[in-house]
């Protein structure tokens, strides 16, 4: 029972790990014969308390896996800010480059619930409380642009990259450039995070900084400022266009909504934290890298397999239309390519939850590999000796996933082992 207790807590609080058969062992190997020694170190899965080697599921779901999403959290909100402020292998500098936090929202496709900022009641003549469950819904649910909205959403990831070209064009027309010497004086690094709104629609949270032309190691030339680059990233939003599908004689094209928040990030140091501050920018956007539709919407938090699944799930009557949508436009021939269907629980959207230019700072890669390699040396295995190096030979296979009851019971009990609770070590 101890021993499996601390297998059990070496999980770091994952509910649902994954279970492999096999083993790894390392060889020492002299460097001029070639001949292979001693076993340096042995794992093998029939050792071990649970009969498997447990691997955390790192599901960024906070519905699926709290303990894993939590880890994915803390990793965006350090490779945030360290696009903010430096650190984790990005130069300091970066503090002092214009950068702003965006957000861009999706257009309407029919009134909805909501809660007006002047005060004044919904449409509906209520004043809707925060949690309240109809907002978001539409007013009227036969005259809602269910199509166009999950049409939306599956196309929102090219819209964004439009939007990134457009930028680039817009910050090198104000600064007298062309697009092609553009790049030998300035670059455009970004991070966002998408998430989706009470209706169901996705909108981004964007962190855009301008750098010199090799990113954030150099300085950014002496006409970039925070309101050039607000202006750019206006104009930019408003005329990125992305041409949809023609569906029974109708054409769809996607833009961006016409609410746009830009404001530009201010360092706590020099204001006091009155201003937007760098830590809650990152705060802001870690926290929804762990939210899916399932969050906001009610809807569903993994795939379907068949349409009558919906029947038994406990979701939302408008997430159960957008679902059915998305699900009936996956049947065209002409949109298979969307991938309407393996996507329909996240209401159409298929891209990335969390994305970064590669110059912005680290990688959630990287961090992962530091926190592996911090806990691999606290095993210390046997180091070769002079003169040699070492041979692994292993062997994996997937053996199932979860917890027993008596595992899950257990797990319950017991405090996360140190090193294992999900803060980056990197």
């Amino acid at each position: 029972m101890p021993a499996l207790a601390r297998q059990l807590a070496g999980l770091g609080g994952c509910t649902h790990p994954v279970r492999l058969d096999g083993h790894r062992t390392e060889y020492a190997v002299n460097n001029t014969t070639g001949e292979i020694g001693a076993v340096l170190h042995r794992l093998d899965s029939a050792t071990f308390p649970a009969g498997h080697l447990l691997v955390r599921c790192n599901n960024r779901r906070a519905t699926r896996c709290p303990a894993c999403a939590e880890t994915y959290r803390r990793d965006t909100y350090h490779l945030i800010t360290a696009g903010l402020r430096g650190g984790k292998g990005t130069p300091d500098q970066v503090a002092t480059h214009p950068r702003v936090f965006a957000t861009f929202t999706a257009p309407g496709f029919g009134p909805v619930h909501n809660r007006r900022t002047d005060g004044r009641p919904c449409r509906c003549d209520a004043h809707h409380d925060q949690e309240d469950a109809a907002l978001g819904t539409p007013l009227d649910p036969t005259t809602y642009d269910y199509e166009s909205a999950v049409l939306w959403n599956a196309h929102a990831g090219p819209l964004w990259r439009r939007f990134s070209i457009y930028l680039r064009r817009e910050i090198a027309k104000r600064a007298g450039l062309t697009q092609r010497t553009f790049r030998d004086h300035a670059r455009v690094s970004f991070a966002k995070v998408a998430e989706y709104q009470k209706r169901g629609a996705v909108h981004f949270h964007a962190v855009i900084r301008l750098d010199g032309p090799e990113g954030g190691d150099t300085s950014p030339p002496a006409w970039a400022s925070a309101e050039l680059l607000t202006d750019a990233i206006r104009a930019a939003a408003a005329a990125a266009r992305v041409d949809g599908p023609t569906i029974d004689g109708r054409a769809h094209n996607f833009a961006f909504g016409r609410q746009l928040d830009v404001r530009p990030i201010r360092s706590a140091d020099f204001d006091n934290g009155q201003e937007l501050t760098e830590r809650a920018v990152a705060a802001y956007i870690a926290k929804y890298a762990t939210k899916g539709a399932e969050t906001t919407t009610g809807t569903l938090d993994r795939p379907i397999r068949f349409l009558a699944e919906l029947a038994q799930a406990r979701i939302t009557e408008h997430a159960r239309r957008m679902v059915r949508t998305a699900w009936t436009l996956g049947a065209r021939k002409e949109l298979e390519h969307l991938r309407l269907r393996a996507w329909a629980h996240m209401l159409g959207f298929r891209g990335h939850f969390s994305t970064k230019s590669r110059r912005y700072s680290t990688t959630l890669g990287a961090l992962r590999t530091a926190r592996a390699d911090w806990r691999r040396a606290q095993t210390t295995p046997p180091a070769p000796q002079d003169g040699e190096t070492t041979l692994v030979l292993a062997h994996w296979v997937f053996a199932g996933t979860g917890l027993s009851a008596a595992e899950t019971w257990l797990a319950a009990t017991l405090e996360p082992a140190p090193g294992t609770e999900g803060e980056p070590t990197a």
